[in-house]
């Protein structure tokens, strides 16, 4: 057989041996999978009985990947504790080890009847449970089959040169062969494999004993490595069960790795089969580790805690900060409470509409479903406050107390009113703009901008009219609500300039633009009106002959159409 028909059958056999261990392990869990999860979860009282039950589960399953990415998802989930979960992952990688042991026996030979079996059963059978034990015996067959057609190939293949640079490659020195076989092991997924692999290329010889070693140890790291990079997107707590399984068993393979030179060199002087070697080596290695480890597993989980650190969790901007219950008796002190909340919604908004713009420069899809989350916790806010004005008013208020109580109804309502503006018009009108592609032009987008800003100003000014009810502060938030209709007169006349000169981006985006400067005006609509009530209490009434006008242009209905100019192209 040429060299080349040897090289394709070995990585023949090891995909079929690959694809044995699967099936052994997809079939265990659609048999016992309920059981198997309930074995873990229950018996993890102490560190000892987790050990048990991780031993217990992997020689069934085969996989201390498949162990592994269980316990994390439990982890996650609170039900069970990190230091029992490194307990059980433990005696996951002995579990290993004793599988490790059982397909060293000269058992090979019963592939052809154990792959029969599991199909007569799967064949006669339609239950979920006598099929998935059929996979399992197929898998079996499999993996004995390809330990086979492994153990016929690798002899004949020693002669190869290219087989010979290899080997020899990673057989002058430890490190090498390590990372070697953990890349490997890494790649399949299955450390029992790479192991079983190992034992048949000393069994012939094709590898020395200090090499065949430094395989074993890169297969055992490897098999730690696959999970924790399965789960790096997980919570922390799912993290931490491989990341602590890592940090065990590699620094296992740190403190027994100077040592492997006169380890291998003993070992030889005692006669036994290179192949057996291997397979016994890497019992002792994952039981001695086991037996320290599982004195520190407490250790090990604070280290992986203090690694893998929880996320300090975001501040939920619905929760109402200033709405303390146990002033509601003191109707001014409750009233006070209301204001800094209503200030505080206020901040949320304003955070809003400085964002909605960013959305419109930049197409930010993310942003944009931000902008609409934030305006649930502005909705929830205003519920909230409103609630607690009620209560307080069921103690009574006086005249002052009361027109209070209706400024700050009135102005959280307006702000409840612009958050709905900005999410279900503004950022409607952003989706539209990033579904189809539109851009703005660099005058129309400056102008934008610039009326954007505009605005903002008119929210600071409003915010501050609320917080003092300064007299001179309200004349010229209302007063400078000609400069905003003067502001969309000149944005409106420039767009229009443009769509006549045929700017093509102006044309497309026509719609899009005058909504957002229309939206905009009613923004600042809602805002002026925090300053009629105390120019009104202060006896400037002539100055409030406005709000009837004003009030009919905020509730005028959103029907799409610009308010002003021609029809848009």
């Amino acid at each position: 057989m040429q060299g080349t028909e040897l090289f394709t059958s070995l990585v023949g056999s090891v995909t079929l041996l690959l694809w044995g261990v699967r099936m052994v392990r997809t079939g265990v869990t659609r048999t016992l999978g309920g059981a198997l999860r309930r074995l873990l979860a229950a018996f993890t009282s102490n560190r000892f009985y987790a050990f048990a039950s991780g031993l217990v589960v992997t020689v069934l399953v085969q996989s201390s990947t498949a162990t592994a990415l269980l316990l994390g998802s439990f982890c996650g989930r609170g039900m069970i504790g990190l230091a029992a979960a490194l307990a059980v992952m433990l005696g996951a990688n002995v579990g290993t080890a004793l599988a490790a042991q059982i397909f060293s026996f000269d058992v090979l030979w019963l592939w052809s009847a154990v792959v029969a079996i599991g199909v007569i059963l799967f064949m006669s059978s339609s239950a979920e449970r006598p099929r998935g034990l059929a996979r399992s015996l197929i898998g079996l067959g499999l993996m004995l089959l390809a330990l086979d057609l492994m153990t016929s190939t690798i002899d004949p293949l020693k002669g190869s040169p290219t087989f010979r640079t290899v080997i020899g490659a990673i057989s002058e020195e430890p490190i090498p062969a390590l990372l070697a076989a953990s890349i490997l092991t890494w790649l399949a997924h299955s450390s029992l494999s790479i192991v079983l692999f190992v034992k048949l290329l000393a069994s012939t010889g094709a590898v020395p004993t200090e090499a065949g070693f430094a395989l074993v140890l890169g297969a055992n790291l490897g098999g730690a490595i696959a999970p924790f990079l399965d789960l790096s997107g997980s919570p922390p707590a799912a993290r931490r069960v491989p990341l602590g399984n890592l940090l065990m068993r590699g620094a296992a393979v740190i403190l027994i790795l100077p040592a492997l030179s006169p380890l291998a060199h003993w070992s030889d002087t005692l006669g036994i089969d290179p192949g057996r070697l291997m397979i016994d080596f890497h019992l002792a290695f994952n039981v001695v580790a086991a037996i320290v480890s599982l004195l520190l597993t407490d250790s090990f989980a604070k280290v992986c805690a203090r690694l893998v650190p929880e996320p300090r969790k975001l501040e939920d901007l619905s929760t109402p900060r200033h709405l303390d219950p146990n002033v509601l008796d003191n109707a001014s002190e409750a009233l006070a409470c209301a204001m800094r909340e209503t200030l505080n919604m206020g901040d949320r908004v304003s955070d809003m509409l400085r964002q909605a713009l960013v959305v419109f420069e930049n197409s930010d899809v993310k942003l944009m479903r931000d902008v609409e989350k934030s305006d649930n916790a502005v909705d929830r806010l205003h519920e909230a406050i409103k609630l607690y004005l009620i209560d307080v008013s069921r103690s009574g208020l006086s005249e002052e107390e009361s027109r209070r109580f209706q400024e700050i109804l009135s102005f959280t309502t307006n702000l409840e009113h612009i958050g709905d503006i900005i999410d279900k018009n503004l950022m409607e009108l952003a989706a539209k703009k990033i579904k189809n592609n539109y851009v703005f032009s660099s005058e129309g987008l400056q102008e934008i901008k610039k009326f954007h800003g505009l605005v903002m100003d008119e929210l600071r000014l409003a915010l501050n009219v609320f917080a003092t009810r300064d007299v001179t502060l309200a004349r010229k938030l209302i007063s400078e609500k000609s400069l905003v209709r003067a502001a969309e007169r000149d944005t409106s006349d420039r767009h229009y300039a443009r769509l006549r000169d045929g700017r093509p981006e102006s044309i497309a985006s026509s719609a899009i633009h005058l909504d957002i400067i229309r939206d905009l005006k009613r923004i600042n609509s809602h805002l002026a009106s925090v300053g009629y009530p105390i120019l009104e209490e202060a006896g400037e009434r002539a100055e409030s002959r406005l709000l009837a006008r004003e009030k009919e242009q905020i509730e005028a209905p959103s029907n799409g159409q610009a308010l002003t100019g021609p029809s848009r192209v």
